[in-house]
């Protein structure tokens, strides 16, 4: 029997993945980016990054994803940790769109699988910094175990901004814009300070090492997902300063 042909609008794409950036195309060595967008019922083909571990980070909507052969049901803002090579396929088991933010970087070893759970850190008070006009959630810390990466959320009241400014001398990073709207800068000195941009839903900003990055909110609340890549830390809890408020600048 001959099957008919089956037209796929461009619009009506059940699951889209688009890379967001790659080392080269962000000036870093180590991260990169993509996105899922995945229609209800969904179900994405199988994938693995064999030289490469990586975060899944639900942006809106949920998903299931099956790694290796077991299953993780996934809520707005929650991450998922996948190791180095491991194959998993992402679906979507809703009724609404589904977007998920994939962050990957180079990876020597095979760490298990994490399942960080928004609901579960925005309760624990150890993985929460409270700072003036903001609160950082560490979702995937240095607790759980991986090569290079580590992953939070920041939520910005409105008219905050980041104090003091910092910057790494081992570490690169991505900020991804996920409501509401902002400012950014990244800049290696003040006496240099050209990249100063309006960022709002759906953005990304690289932050190669040695840039600061001060980040502003604006009349609304503004909520980024942050991933590092190189050393595994989080800047205010290595720099009392930083927490304090009380330096010009910190560098870590």
């Amino acid at each position: 029997m001959i099957q008919p042909g089956v037209l796929l609008r461009y619009a009506e794409a059940p699951v889209l993945y688009r890379e967001r950036l790659t080392p080269e195309s962000g000036h870093l060595d180590l991260l990169s980016c993509g996105e899922y967008q995945l229609a209800p019922a969904a179900r994405g083909p199988r994938a693995a990054h064999p030289d490469e571990e990586a975060l899944l980070a639900v942006w809106f909507g949920a998903a299931a994803v099956e790694v290796a052969g077991a299953g993780y049901a996934l809520a707005a803002h929650d991450m998922l940790y996948i190791p180095k090579g491991a194959p998993y396929r992402i679906a979507n088991p809703g009724r609404e769109a589904a977007g998920l933010w994939l962050l990957r970087a180079p990876a020597e070893k095979v760490h298990p699988v994490v399942h960080a759970r928004f609901a579960t850190v925005s309760a624990e008070e150890r993985r929460i910094r409270r700072l003036k006009g903001k609160t950082v959630y560490l979702m995937f810390d240095v607790t759980e175990a991986a090569d290079k990466l580590v992953a939070g959320y920041t939520f910005f009241e409105p008219f905050a901004r980041s104090w003091p400014p910092h910057n790494h001398t081992d570490q690169e990073e991505i900020y991804i814009f996920l409501e509401g709207r902002g400012a950014m800068e990244v800049y290696e000195s003040p006496e240099t300070l050209t990249f100063v941009r309006e960022v709002s839903r759906g953005d990304a900003v690289t932050i190669p090492r040695l840039n600061y990055h001060p980040v502003f909110s604006q009349d609304e609340r503004l909520e980024f997902l942050w991933s590092i890549a190189g050393a595994r830390y989080w800047v205010g809890d290595k720099s009392r300063e930083f927490m304090a408020g009380t330096a010009p600048s910190v560098t870590t």
